[in-house]
């Protein structure tokens, strides 16, 4: 084909549409090459019943930074979030926890539980939110090379330095233990009650094959607490229209700048001509040449499957092998004719128009991990559950609801193969909508249509590799300056012209649009485009 571009970049998923839409916003000629019909990667809506529109993957957005909202002027574009209010915990015993934005609420909850805890709580918020926006100077720039004595990355160390000085002793050695440490551990230094550590514990091992004692968790924990909404720090929210509205903001706003976007184009290879990357090779042979090549997928699944080993040196080729994926999640949403009423709290009240979480006690976590230790899903399962029609209501007919099950553990390698997963994939639905079920009487009655997602189909369906949900695990061996690998984490890969711009880079997973902007960036102002 005879058009050629400045970059072309490989998926349309949220990161990719937005390191479009600034390389165009910067005069660029792009072009992004989407294999599925529908833009947004594991950011997408799609109705799969009629009248049902379901956030079929991702499902609830706080970590997507202020700072490209306004750059791009996602608002104009549709960007739209609803903020969830709630947090709430049904347990076994009849009795339940919620957790809102208002302290006074959250006190005399936790206070049913523990009065310490309820004292402690506001405390560990203020903490937390310090925590997350000094997060904000290590997730908004590049991640610092710390090897390297050039003037530029000596800088960024200083201003990184600066950072943490300004924290003083107490929180610098909290935040040593935030990277070290379990989740379970950290909350331990601050909290008693079992109710109110389980469900709080659970935001340090989603997405990740780790449970809650696991040490690193507590960063993952960190993770979940730093986003923010109008300027409201640990907020989150549910997307207008589904989380694919965040990447059809994205899509349009690069469209704007004069982007081109092409679905059902899938790609085949990176064409790599005296090793460096000259464009791609279409599934049906057509050739399209560009100056560079950015790739939106996996670290896994750009090097060894777009690229090939034959071009990998040895060293890249072990590290690329050796980063880890391990799926641990699978998805079941569900279409129903009413509200689901949970028996502890009965009716359509506040309380379910955020995240509900099935988590009961920290041993009920455990002994879900350990199942998937040894290549089982678990029977037993954490799930974080939203009804997100209570919000937005054009996501379903009149009357009608979604329940969005977000399921953990659910290995990629069950014992019996990877591949052997459609065989189990209806069991895996069934456990869930069982285990949902002993909360809400009736649930399996309302039940109009289900869809059932396991980590194999995350990775047949959407190509995430091992169906992990980041791009990789956020352990910290596979942070900062060594995410994907140590000698390629400034969104630069071994084969000269070929970029990446996805969730495997810095600063990590989640509907951020963090690493498009970055890897953008990182190209203009080296010139590399």
């Amino acid at each position: 084909m005879s058009k050629k571009y400045d970059a072309i970049i490989i998926g349309g998923g949220h990161n990719g549409l937005v390191c479009a839409a600034y390389l165009a916003k910067a005069g660029r000629k792009v072009l992004v090459l989407e294999r599925r019909h529908v833009l947004g990667g594991a950011a997408v809506s799609e109705e799969m019943y009629p009248g049902f529109t379901f956030s079929v993957a991702s499902y609830v957005v706080s970590l997507f930074r202020p700072h490209i909202i306004r750059d791009l002027e996602l608002a104009k574009h549709g960007y739209e979030v609803i903020p969830m209010d709630c947090s709430f915990l049904p347990l076994p015993n009849g009795d339940s926890l919620a957790r809102w934005s208002d302290p006074q609420r959250s006190r005399r909850e936790i206070a049913r539980f523990s009065r310490k805890d309820s004292e402690i709580y506001p405390e560990f918020g203020k903490v937390m939110t310090h925590m997350g926006k000094l997060a904000k100077a290590v997730i908004d720039y590049p991640a610092p090379d710390i090897t390297s004595i050039k003037p530029k990355e000596l800088s960024n160390l200083l201003r990184l330095g600066r950072t943490f000085k300004d924290l003083g002793p107490d929180l610098l050695h909290l935040n040593t233990k935030l990277v070290t440490m379990s989740a379970l551990d950290f909350l331990d230094l601050w909290f008693e009650s079992e109710t109110l550590k389980a469900p709080m514990a659970v935001s340090g091992i989603i997405g990740t094959f780790q449970g809650v004692r696991s040490p690193g968790t507590a960063y993952v924990l960190l993770h979940h607490y730093m986003g923010q909404l109008d300027g409201a720090f640990r907020s989150w929210g549910f997307s207008k229209g589904g989380t694919g509205g965040i990447s059809m903001a994205c899509a349009r706003a690069a469209e704007s700048f004069g982007a081109e976007i092409r679905t059902e184009a899938p790609v085949q290879q990176v064409l790599i001509k005296k090793g460096n990357a000259e464009g791609v090779v279409l599934e049906n042979g057509d050739e399209i040449i560009a100056k560079t090549v950015i790739s939106n997928l996996d670290p896994n699944r750009t090097y060894l499957k777009m690229v090939g080993e034959k071009y990998l040196e040895d060293d890249v080729l072990k590290e690329i092998k050796r980063f880890k994926l391990r799926g641990s999640s699978g998805k079941v949403n569900l279409a129903l004719d009413r509200v689901p009423e949970f028996s502890c709290r009965p009716g359509d009240g506040d309380h379910i128009r955020g995240d509900i979480a099935i988590a009961p006690s920290i041993d009920y976590l455990e002994k879900a991990f350990d199942q998937a230790k040894y290549g089982e899903f678990s029977t037993r399962p954490y799930i974080n559950a939203v009804i997100p029609t209570l919000t937005d209501p054009s996501l379903a007919p009149p009357g009608k609801h979604i329940l969005s099950c977000f399921v953990q553990y659910a290995p990629y390698n069950i014992k019996e193969g990877a591949e052997n997963w459609p065989k189990y994939r209806e069991a895996f639905g069934d456990t869930v909508v069982d285990t949902m079920a002993e909360y809400i009487p009736g649930l399996k009655d309302s039940i109009l249509y289900r869809q059932v997602l396991t980590p194999w189909d995350l990775e047949q369906k959407m190509g995430l590799t091992e169906g992990n949900i980041f791009h990789g695990e956020l352990s910290l061996e596979q942070l900062l300056f060594q995410r994907p690998i140590a000698s390629y984490a400034k969104y630069k890969t071994s084969i000269p012209k070929l970029w990446m711009c996805g969730s495997g880079t810095h600063p990590g997973g989640g509907i951020m649009g963090a690493g498009g902007e970055l890897c953008a960036r990182s190209m203009l102002t080296s010139r590399s485009i």
